[in-house]
């Protein structure tokens, strides 16, 4: 489909996977503003907690791998509905958790969940939206993951001080009406009409067959992972124990960078369809390596805060072209799984990264921590896009392109 969009279902399909990404970055972001309350709960360490994260993380590639089969086999729109609904219910259940280790396992099955809804929604969303609008739409549904965490910020700074914890979680429920939603407005992807395999076996081949660039695919994603979770997740601790920020503001830093995460997105995004998707992506990486010493080592809250928006607007300026390209490089009959499965084995090989930036903290401070890690990463990362390859507009109504 080109030119403007003549129907709804292009519109349903990227609101139904933006909403799907933004509610399931929400459930996850919920641990990130508890790591102190939930260690306390439960008389552990925190670094006990931050493995809670790192088991979630870990847990997503067998979601990738479940949902992103079922979808590439027998449509899009039911995995989907199905991934929503089991997501929700772990999280509601998360929140009745009476120990640790009920907890903990509560939190590696969610990983499951928010491993399979990434790839099923995006490959749903980019097969329906007008090659002319790939790119910011791309960033409209990786952005998806930013408005979660800024939700998440919110809830933290209205629902915990008032009703506790366990609310938290409970609102976890809440995605489950979306799966109504799909139902009654999305239509299937007519791409997946078109190339649909009839077996998973032969679904399994064609991933085999395009092995050299899926293992190009994962290595980008890995790295990827260690951008975003890397300056994310241990970033709102990190203000509060380096930069002896209150409790109660580090959540408003949080939607701040997270608006910069979004305005990131769209505009990288969309300049992602002139200059091509790799190269738009190396410029969002420049943005955030110029920040870091405001980031890590800002001197006062208003730099603080100014290096967090800027470092969200490159990192998910990035983030925001991801959708778009994984999918304009994969087969077309396994596009359901790969990109899922490539992005989700990322999270696996990238799991560690709160526990590596924890333990870096020991030897060298907090900041520098944070900030070695990402310039190591920022910079490893370009050269792996460098070496690799684009199909920026390609047809998913034609053949079978990918990265060598």
């Amino acid at each position: 489909m080109r030119g403007p969009m003549k129907t709804a279902g292009p519109r349903h399909a990227v609101m139904a996977g933006f909403l799907g990404w933004t509610l399931d970055a929400f459930d996850f972001f919920v641990v990130v503003f508890l790591l102190d309350t939930l260690a306390k709960q439960f008389a552990v360490p925190k670094k006990d907690i931050i493995w809670t994260l790192t088991a979630t993380l870990a847990f997503r590639p067998i979601g990738a791998v479940i949902f992103g089969m079922l979808a590439d086999r027998y449509g899009r729109r039911v995995p989907l509905m199905a991934n929503v609904i089991y997501f929700s219910v772990i999280e509601l259940l998360s929140g009745f958790s009476q120990t640790y280790t009920q907890f903990f396992i509560l939190r590696a099955l969610f990983g499951i969940g928010m491993g399979g809804e990434w790839g099923v929604g995006a490959s749903l969303a980019m097969e329906q939206t007008p090659t002319k609008w790939r790119g910011v739409l791309s960033g409209i549904l990786q952005s998806g993951y930013s408005i979660g965490y800024l939700l998440a910020a919110v809830a933290s700074r209205a629902i915990l001080p008032q009703l506790g914890w366990r609310w938290m979680f409970w609102l976890g429920a809440l995605p489950a009406l979306l799966a109504l939603y799909i139902r009654s407005k999305v239509p299937e992807s007519p791409a997946w009409h078109e190339h649909r395999l009839g077996s998973f076996q032969g679904i399994a081949r064609a991933v085999v067959t395009h092995s050299k660039g899926f293992a190009y695919l994962v290595l980008l994603m890995t790295f990827m992972m260690f951008l975003s979770h890397g300056t994310q997740d241990l970033y709102p601790d990190f203000l509060k124990h380096a930069h002896h920020v209150a409790a109660t503001t580090v959540p408003w830093i949080a939607i701040l960078y997270n608006i910069g995460a979004v305005v990131g997105a769209l505009i990288f995004g969309h300049l992602s369809q002139t200059v091509g998707r790799r190269y738009s992506m190396i410029g969002a990486l420049a943005l955030s390596l110029c920040v870091i010493p405001f980031w890590a080592f800002g001197g006062s809250l208003l730099v603080l805060a100014v290096g967090a928006f800027l470092m969200q607007a490159g990192v998910q300026g990035a983030w925001g072209i991801i959708p778009v390209h994984l999918n304009e490089v994969v087969p077309d009959a396994v596009r359901g799984l790969m990109p899922g499965l490539a992005y989700q084995l990322g999270i696996l090989f990238a799991a560690p990264t709160n526990s590596i930036e924890d333990a870096l903290r020991n030897h060298f401070g907090y900041a520098w921590a944070l900030a070695g890690f990402e310039i190591f990463v920022i910079l490893i990362l370009t050269v792996v896009l460098l070496l690799g390859h684009e199909q920026k507009g390609r047809s998913f109504h034609s053949g079978d392109l990918m990265v060598p």
